[in-house]
Parts: C-alpha cells; structure tokens; sequence
C-alpha cells in the first residue's frame, strides 16, 4: 500500500540537551538532577553517565551536516537549563547563550526548522535543594528562564515546547527510576502541579513577547493501557489506573479540560495526596496552545488476572515484549474526541530501541526499526485521513545517546554511535527514513 502524506508535512528527528551534549561542567556549566542521579552506584547500568554522552557539544557541526545528509526538514532539541543559569536562577552564562545561538543559526543556514523544548528533564541540581518543583518559587524561576531564552532566541525559533513528558518529574519524585531518584508520592503530586504552573506562566509570557512567527505548545507522552479483556472489571480498573492516575491523564485533563480527573481526584483524597492549590491555579495552567506534541512509543495491554502490569516507570518503556503501533490510530481519537484536542499536533517523539551488543553489523541493519516506524506512520496516515490534524512527525532519536535510567543500553538512533570513537555510523533505517522524507510518503 502506498502512504502519501499532505505537503508540507514536517518530517524530522529529535534529540534532548542532556542526552547528547556531554561536557557538563565545560564554559561554566552547573551540574543538574541527572548529573548527580547517574552518579549514585547502581542507578544506571554499568554506572553510566552522561559526561560525554555523544559528544555532540564540541562536535555541533558534525551533527548539522548528518541532518542535512538525512533531509530532515525540522530538528527537535532541548535548552540545558544549567548551561543558560549555572545554578538555575542566578546569573546568565555567556558561553550557554553562545552554544545555542550557533546551533540555532546553523539550522536556520541550512534550512532545518528548529524546534525547542525549554525543559526536558535536567533541572539545575542547585534548584533541586531548594525544593526543586515542590517549591511554588520554582514558577518564577522557570519562568524567568524561559524569558531568557525568548528574548534570546524567540524570533529564530518558531516551535516552542514549555515541557517534554512532564511524567518525569512524577516517576523521579515518586519511583526514584528517574532523576532525582526519590520515593515520596505525596511531594511528586505537588511538584506536577507547580510544573504545570510553570507551563501556565509561560504561555502567558510567550503571548506578551508577540513573537508573530513563532508558536508554543506541550509535549506529553501517551503510553496509553488497554485492558486485556474488555469488560473484566479487574483489568478495566487497572488500565484506568495507569491512564489517570500515573499516566497521561494527570496532565491532560488539567491542560485541555481543567483541573484534575473525577478519577485522579478521589485517588488523591483517599491517600492523602492532594497537592496544595491556589485559587484561580487551574485557570493559569489552562491556557491556549497553539499545537500538541504528542509521543507515542507503544500501546501497553494490562491483564491484571496474569500480573502482566507494565512497569510503571514512565518516558522511554524499554521492556516492550510486543509493539503496538497500532494503537496510535486510538490514541489520536482519544486526543480529539476525549480532551477535545482541536489543535495542530505533531508527533514529536517515536521510535523503537535495540538492546546494546558487540554485534554491530546487526545494529546497522536494523529492519526491526523500519517495519515498526512504518506500521506507526500507517496508523497515523489512517488517523489523518479521518481528520485527525497532525503536522509532522519527529523520530526519536537522531543518533544512539544516553538513554536516561536505561544508560547506553538501550539504542533508539538512525545513526550508531561508536562510544569509544564518538563516530556516527548510519543505520539501514537512516536511509530508509531519507527516502521517506524524499518522497513524503513510503510503500509497504
């Protein structure tokens, strides 16, 4: 079958700051929450870090030249916030305005649309001990971060990301897989609250700044549980659990909708987890988006009878015995006619990994990552042909990176990245991906 998408249609890959960059303590940068997480034994495996990660802060112009090689049309990556403001709040560091201003301008060059995510997941360490999102402060100080980075960049910039998978902050707060590693459900409820706050605010700042070329947007991922048997009350429960209770719903509804989910609510109360509020805060965190972004890995299917519960980490699953693709066809309906999500949307991470090995001739032939990019595209083109309004499509990742708890592990790139040698090798999907992008559309 062929699969044509509209013209125009933004195809890309996406990368995040603390991923790729490494040199987390060059030109003054301040360590973050990961920086210090990865540096606790046993957290990440083989005790990786991401001190050098790929590299990618000395070698940005390596990485323009493998988009450009690729033709992707777009490129998604994050602002290290530490790297902006050592220690989060304090005074601006030249050399991180600097960095970013020449990635930004090297996009523009070679017509590669740059698209910004102002935080994805690397708070400044120095905030953190202050209480980090669990201090109602933090809505200031993110949003005078985000002012910087506007003023800065706002007019070179016409994608903006307040947030990417805000569950991070849940899972790093309330199951200590994620940075900053803690164990404290009833702070993690407060901490999602002030972040939307922060969301909040910075819409309303991005709207005074009357950036006319530029929009804004969320980005929250949907790893969307189904019950194993349709109609099993045990099983309904459960998915319904994992949706609005340590899932998607805890943003989506208050974003879309206002406040939180009947559901959420009443988990809340019976176990004393109900942030502390403000009132009119529900109204600040619902502001108008100009786009959704939406990143779609897996469908997860919960049998609650056989104890089959996927874990419950949040972001990149890696434990994925079987791929959903098609499942994203049900998650865009439910965007629209559940939040009643009308805006543009992109997909703006997807993608499969594979499991580290010495094998590298068989990780550059990666057809696993083609048949399941393919059978995701043809679930969106389905969507979109029933009106579904979706933009463009970001694949995670651009290359092989540092992969957060799962550490070198896990390899989601079109490129490989020799670790030893830094070197980026294309993947047989790399190729697969240039064609679809050339053709706006592939056949299967």
């Amino acid at each position: 079958m062929n699969y044509q998408f509209p013209r125009g249609f933004l195809w890309g890959v996406a990368t995040a700051a603390a991923q790729i960059e490494g040199a987390p303590y060059e030109d003054g940068r301040g360590p973050s929450i990961w920086d210090v997480f990865c540096k606790i034994p046993g957290k990440i495996p083989n005790d990786g870090t991401p001190d050098i990660a790929c590299d990618s802060y000395h070698r940005l112009e390596e990485d323009i030249a493998i988009l450009k090689q690729l033709g992707v049309k777009s490129y998604r990556f994050s602002f290290s916030w530490s790297r902006i403001i050592p220690d989060g709040k304090g005074e601006v560091n030249p050399a991180g305005l600097a960095y970013y201003r020449r990635l930004i301008d090297l996009l523009n060059e070679n017509g590669i649309v740059p698209n910004a995510t102002i935080y994805h997941w690397d708070l400044p360490y120095a905030l953190q001990i202050q209480g980090g999102f669990g201090n109602r402060e933090i809505v200031g100080w993110y949003t005078r971060y985000a002012e910087i980075l506007l003023d800065n960049f706002g007019r070179d910039v016409p994608i903006w990301v307040t947030f990417n998978e805000p569950i991070a902050t849940y899972v790093g707060h309330a199951q200590g897989f994620f940075a900053p590693g803690l164990l404290d459900e009833k702070y993690a409820r407060q901490c999602i609250h002030h972040l939307l706050l922060c969301h909040g605010a910075a819409v309303k700042l991005f709207r005074r700044k009357h950036l006319e070329n530029a929009q804004i947007g969320i980005v929250v991922d949907v790893w969307k549980h189904f019950p194993a048997h349709s109609g099993d009350p045990a099983d309904e429960a459960l998915a319904e659990y994992n949706n609005e209770c340590t899932g998607y719903g805890m943003f989506l509804h208050p974003l879309f909708l206002g406040g939180y989910s009947d559901v959420l609510t009443r988990y809340m109360t019976e176990h004393d987890l109900t942030p502390k509020m403000e009132p009119g805060d529900f109204e600040k965190i619902c502001q108008p988006l100009d786009f959704y972004g939406l990143n779609f890995y897996n469908g997860l299917i919960d049998d609650a009878a056989a104890e089959q519960e996927k874990a419950k980490a949040g972001g990149n699953f890696q434990d994925r015995p079987e791929n959903h693709t098609e499942k994203l066809y049900e998650v865009l309906h439910m965007l629209a006619e559940d939040y009643r999500i009308s805006i543009p949307i992109y997909i703006t991470e997807n993608g499969v990994p594979q499991t580290d090995s010495p094998d590298v001739a068989a990780l550059l032939d990666d057809q696993e990552r083609i048949d399941y990019t393919a059978g995701v595209l043809a679930a969106l083109h389905r969507a979109m042909a029933d009106g579904i309004d979706v933009r463009g499509y970001y694949h995670w990742s651009l290359m092989d990176n540092f992969e957060w708890s799962a550490g070198f592990e896990a390899r989601y790139g079109l490129y490989y990245t020799d670790y030893s040698t830094l070197e980026r090798i294309p993947k047989k999907s790399a190729a697969w991906y240039t064609d679809l992008i050339r053709n706006n559309g592939f056949s299967n």
